[in-house]
């Protein structure tokens, strides 16, 4: 079957999806491979990018097989055809993959160690330390392994998605005079995968052992009377994404629940191994995983990197990190000691991380225990298995605020931490929904009716919080957002409708200043475009400028294609994936794009339309992609303020277009090089940079 929608341009003028995410995967690389960064910090992007391809394979990677094994014949805009995009991927990230471990092995171990953080192999260890290791895998490690030999009555075990084993090649025969010559042994996840070893038998600062290397030591341990001839580690990637047919689920949190043990067992996509595995072991473990040759992957080190993101925890050298620093608060907020005095009297923009999630915090922990808060309604995509804000959502309920919660369950990899907080919300009182069926609700709002006094007599008035990122305080600290705090009546009758559509029946009305997916989302935008073609083609001023994780919507890319053609002036900001070929005469040579990579995760999705000189600017949950205008819950939301909008065309446009130093430049075959500085060293321009100094706390 095929799915393709018709487009105005030919396949040609379109980029594939799955090659743009490789594409942005080298663009983390390339923060790791980058001397100008700290140490440990090249460290932790080796570790991001081992986390972002690890993703890639369990989700894109496996749904592309998925589609080969059921025959479907699903076009891309860009046409390459399932397997064609295998064989494209299986080549790049084969090439990745190498030059990962070769940064690893050649640069950031070596840094390490001159710099007294040593990773020490077997092969280096003392008398002394090997005594400490031996000691330590028969205290710590032994007892909670379990070796399986391989025969008629043991075979191969199912394994966990991501999970560390070895492959044990052996001689001899066991307690029952079995003849075994393969065995597989598990390391359960409960096991540190890096192991610190006491100073005083390190004459380095910090020594560390791999899990690995301790188990590669001592397996003969588990095989008394047998003789290993090899052992090497492996690790197989499963097809991780949930299905659940949603038109035909009678209880979606049951089916959730049901479904989520299963994740770790689907259908393998990729076999790592190490370079001392032998090719009969090789052989044998791509014959159990029903894998080729094209989806190995030969390491010559840990076959997980990214369990090594605790070191620069662990590790206490600043000079080896970037720089800390404190988010500011805007000054309105702490001039008052409630924040509902604060947002009564001007709106409040708060970009993060440079400024503080406190704020937001604060509000709903006010909102908990104030005695006129009479209802608190708010959307959870993603939150944590520890937030303070659920915590203050439990308490509000606890003191009779009426609390409606709507949880996505279908929020890919949180799905159990959501079920978990769902159910802590019902126990104690407080209204659970989870959405609308067939759609997520991924839009991040937040709603506070207060009872109180007004010149005309007492009023129930909506405060509310809009936001681009997730009510999360930990990634609020590593992913740039921006979040509005308003009293605003036309907002919060907006934000209302969204959540009276959520939680009841009955047709949507239409909306005052918020764009809404699935219904006027893509059509407005789409709109504001064509009216910048129009203005150009009329000879009128006409500007867009749009920054977002990805852009991927055919839609939207013809519309784009459409106003470069009229002169329409076009800068398009995108961190991940974007479909859209900039720079081709004719086509789009007036649309520039762009890429910022750098310590904090690009996450804002900002917009900007000339609009005769309205200069319309617009915050948003979504991206330029068919799942958010069209199988999500969404909101795009004005900036009306003049001052802060002001604020978020420099802080979230202006300053990441002149930035020079962390820039990606992307080219009309889809390549990217990056937009370096030329001259001299004081010109060199650096948006996060430029933000940390712009935001800091006034004293």
């Amino acid at each position: 079957m095929s799915t393709r929608k018709d487009s105005a341009y030919p396949a040609a003028n379109y980029l594939n999806r799955e090659l743009g995410i490789l594409a942005f995967n080298r663009r983390v690389l390339a923060q790791a491979k980058d001397a100008a960064n700290p140490l440990l910090e090249r460290l932790r992007f080796l570790c991001i990018f081992s986390s972002n391809l690890d993703e890639f394979f369990e989700i894109r990677a496996a749904g592309l097989k998925a589609q080969i094994n059921l025959h479907f014949t699903i076009s891309t805009p860009d046409g390459l055809s399932a397997q064609d995009a295998l064989e494209h991927i299986s080549r790049e990230a084969h090439a990745m993959v190498e030059e990962q471990y070769a940064l690893f092995n050649r640069e950031i171990l070596p840094g390490l160690a001159a710099r007294g953080i040593v990773f020490l192999r077997r092969s280096a260890w003392s008398e002394a330390q090997l005594e400490w290791v031996r000691d330590y895998f028969l205290r710590e490690v032994m007892p909670v392994l379990t070796p399986i030999g391989l025969d008629p009555s043991h075979p191969f075990p199912r394994l966990l998605n991501k999970s560390l084993n070895f492959a044990v090649e052996l001689e001899g025969t066991d307690a029952f005079g079995r003849s075994i010559d393969k065995a597989i042994v598990q390391a359960p996840r409960v096991l540190p995968r890096v192991i610190r070893l006491p100073d005083e038998l390190c004459d380095c600062e910090y020594g560390f052992v791999f899990l690995s290397s301790v188990l590669h030591e001592f397996v003969g341990e588990l095989f008394a009377g047998m003789k290993v001839h090899g052992c090497c580690q492996f690790r197989v990637t499963r097809n991780s994404d949930l299905f659940v047919d949603e038109e035909e689920v009678k209880n979606l949190r049951a089916t959730i629940q049901g479904e989520l043990p299963q994740r770790h067992f689907g259908d393998a996509v990729r076999l790592e191994i190490t370079d001392n595995c032998s090719p009969t072991t090789a052989s044998f473990l791509l014959g159990q995983f029903g894998l080729t040759d094209r989806e190995l992957y030969t390491v010559a080190g840990p076959v997980n990197l990214v369990r090594l993101m605790q070191i620069p925890e662990l590790v206490q050298r600043g000079d080896l990190k970037f720089a800390p620093f404190l988010s500011g608060t805007p000054p309105s907020v702490k001039k008052t000691q409630s924040i509902f005095d604060s947002i009564r009297a001007s709106d409040i923009l708060l970009h993060h991380p440079y400024q503080s999630f406190m704020p937001v915090i604060e509000l709903l922990d006010q909102a908990a225990i104030d005695s006129r808060v009479v209802a608190i309604k708010m959307t959870v995509y993603r939150t944590g298995t520890d937030s303070v804000l659920m915590q203050s959502l439990l308490r509000a309920a606890q003191n009779g605020k009426e609390v409606t919660v709507i949880v996505e369950l279908m929020a890919r990899f949180d799905e159990e931490a959501n079920i978990g907080w769902a159910t802590k919300l019902e126990r104690i009182g407080a209204h659970v929904v989870y959405g609308v069926v067939g759609y997520k609700t991924h839009s991040k709002m937040l709603m506070i009716v207060r009872r109180e006094e007004a010149p005309s007599g007492s009023v129930l008035r909506r405060y509310v919080h809009l936001g681009t990122g997730n009510y999360h305080p930990k990634t609020a600290r590593q992913y740039t957002d921006f979040g509005l705090l308003t009293c605003n009546d036309e907002i919060g009758d907006d934000v209302n409708e969204v959540f009276k559509q959520l939680t009841g029946l009955g047709l949507a009305k239409s909306l005052k200043h918020l764009w809404q997916a699935p219904f006027t989302l893509h059509s407005n935008m789409l709109a504001a475009i064509h009216l910048e073609a129009m203005a150009a083609r009329a000879g009128k001023r006409a500007r867009i400028i749009a920054k977002m994780n990805s852009l991927l919507e055919p839609g939207i890319i013809d519309a784009l294609y459409d106003a470069s053609n009229a002169g329409v002036k076009i800068d398009l900001i995108v961190r991940g994936v974007c479909a859209l070929r900039p720079g081709i005469p004719g086509l789009s040579e007036n649309i520039r794009v762009r890429s910022i990579i750098g310590r904090f995760l690009e996450h804002h999705r900002v917009f900007y339309f000339y609009a005769g000189g309205a200069e319309e600017v617009l915050l948003s949950s979504a991206d330029w992609m068919e799942r958010n205008f069209f199988r999500r819950i969404e909101v795009a939301f004005p900036i009306l303020d003049k001052k802060l909008k002001r604020r978020v065309l420099n802080e979230g446009l202006r300053l990441y277009l002149a930035d020079n130093r962390q820039a990606w430049e992307m080219d009309s075959v889809g390549g990217y090089r990056p937009h370096r500085t030329r001259g001299k060293l004081n010109n060199a321009r650096c948006a996060q940079e430029e933000l940390i100094a712009l935001l800091k706390p006034v004293e």
